[in-house]
């Protein structure tokens, strides 16, 4: 195997697949100077300015003349992103893709979605609770084993002295959760006096195995907090697994601790979901904004109708404004460990991230707090934060999350969060954290790869544990946009 990984004929850069000495020859390029497994190297002569690209689009510009066989990084690119764009429409047509005949058993519920898990979740209307709900999730999960997939508080610091529309985020993405098939029941923990007043909340919670307590008026919140639980297990257990088509399926797709095999095996791989999910008649979510500036023009391409169209524009160009309010540049990523890992410009982490949607069709555009309401591809408002965008994506109606990560991490989130390490070399170190090892693209091909992550989603959204679920990591974070009291 070569140990230089062209992705594209157009690309002026090559990615080193092992760590490279001085002198080693590869590509029909003889490199300078050793370079670091994941980073790139010069395939091309670049003078100044001169774009730099990979995936065939330009992922920043030279700042410095650069010869073939030179390591490109930051010491010799700087990105090119501006603080606004304009775009144009242009209509397109999505390739077809055969419908993929895999199926799992989930939980099919009265409006029709289908869960991947039956478990009671246990909501704090605000901070101040959050310790009673875990307590009455805890006592609950001992006193009640066994009766349905599990018993989960989610804890959250917020809820109180926020006001308008911070509150309103608050309220609509714990509003979203407590409707998710996931949950075959619900209890909403109250305070009483907080300002995301119990009564507001469940005005927009539909869920039909629903119970709620006050803290401050019970006379034991812990003890009639875990009869009310006791009652949405008596219900929730009527429910069994049943086969479902990849079509009932909800995708969040999200990426985190990005190295420089990011964007070319956990990444693409997970863009084969989305298309086999999406081809079925299913749905996938891409979120993350900030981390597709560079790249919207690809998702802009694929847009459904001129709407959907208009509505990533004005979610990218209001996300950029969201930045320069602030005094901050559009481009202030990536991070240092995506830095360590290979990846240069946003652009380059861009190109990489936005390979997650595949080929699917833009169908819609949903702002934070909101959930899906279309088959096909929804591109979610959220920013890229794990824990923030995560939440979003199930609150959104994830029923699974796929999180590539190149450099690890143990956390989870509301649904079954699937862990694909971008290289094999996390997965042999990490296999308490990773579910799937996407490195074998590079060793056994994309099919082979797309066919056995297949398996394993649709055995993880028939039942099996992923390494959070085994671990016990499930967190939400909420965005905080606004003022507090």
């Amino acid at each position: 195997m070569t140990p230089l990984f062209q992705i594209d004929p157009r690309d002026s850069v090559a990615t080193a697949l092992r760590d490279l000495e001085a002198g080693e020859t590869a590509l029909g390029v003889t490199l300078s100077q050793p370079v670091g497994k994941g980073h790139k190297v010069a395939v091309k002569a670049l003078a100044v300015g001169d774009p730099v690209l990979k995936f065939g689009f330009p992922i920043g510009k030279a700042s410095q003349p650069i010869q073939p066989g030179e390591h490109v990084h930051t010491h010799n690119v700087t990105t090119a992103l501006k603080g606004d764009g304009s775009y144009s429409y242009v209509p397109s047509t999505a390739p077809e893709i055969a419908p993929d005949p895999h199926s799992f058993l989930g939980y099919r519920r009265a409006d029709g979605r289908v869960g991947t898990r039956n478990e009671i979740w246990i909501i704090p209307t605000v901070g101040c609770v959050g310790r009673t709900a875990q307590k009455i999730a805890e006592k609950a999960a001992a006193r009640f084993p066994g009766k349905v997939d599990g018993i989960h508080a989610f804890p959250h610091p917020f809820g109180c002295s926020q006001l308008g529309d911070d509150l309103g985020n608050t309220r609509d993405i714990l509003a979203a959760l407590a409707n998710h098939p996931n949950a075959g029941g619900v209890l909403i923990v109250g305070l009483g006096c907080e300002n995301n007043q119990t009564s507001k909340l469940v005005e927009g919670v539909t869920h039909p195995n629903l119970r709620t307590i006050g803290a401050q008026t019970a006379s034991d919140e812990i003890e009639e907090g875990l009869a009310l639980v006791e009652e949405l297990i008596e219900v929730a257990a009527l429910s069994k697994r049943e086969p479902a088509p990849l079509s009932d399926l909800v995708l969040g797709v999200k990426c985190g601790g990005s190295d420089g095999f990011s964007g070319l095996t956990a990444n693409p791989l997970v863009g084969r979901m989305s298309d086999a999910v999406t081809e079925a008649g299913g749905t996938a979510i891409l979120t993350e904004i900030p981390e597709i500036f560079g790249a919207e023009q690809l998702l802009m391409d694929r847009a459904s109708n001129e709407t959907v169209f208009t509505g990533i524009v004005d979610m990218v160009n209001d996300f950029k404004a969201y930045f320069t309010r602030h005094g901050e540049p559009v481009s202030e990523n990536p991070s240092p460990g995506n830095i360590a890992g290979g990846i240069t410009t946003l652009e380059e982490k861009s190109l990489g991230a936005v390979q997650k949607a595949g080929h699917a069709t833009v169908t819609d555009v949903r702002h934070y707090g909101e959930r899906v309401r279309t088959r096909g591809l929804t591109l979610l408002e959220a920013p890229g934060n794990d824990a923030v965008s995560s939440t979003a994506l199930a609150a959104a109606g994830a029923t699974a999350i796929l999180f590539t990560t190149g450099r690890g991490t143990p956390l989870g989130f509301p649904v079954p969060t699937i862990k694909i390490a971008s290289n094999s070399d996390l997965a042999a170190r990490k296999p308490g954290w990773i579910d799937f090892d996407a490195g074998q693209v590079l060793a056994e091909g994309m099919d082979v790869a797309r066919d056995a992550l297949l398996d394993t989603i649709c055995a993880i959204a028939s039942g099996k544990e992923t390494a959070a679920e085994k671990n016990g990591e499930r967190e939400i974070a909420i965005w905080k946009r606004g003022v507090t009291l």
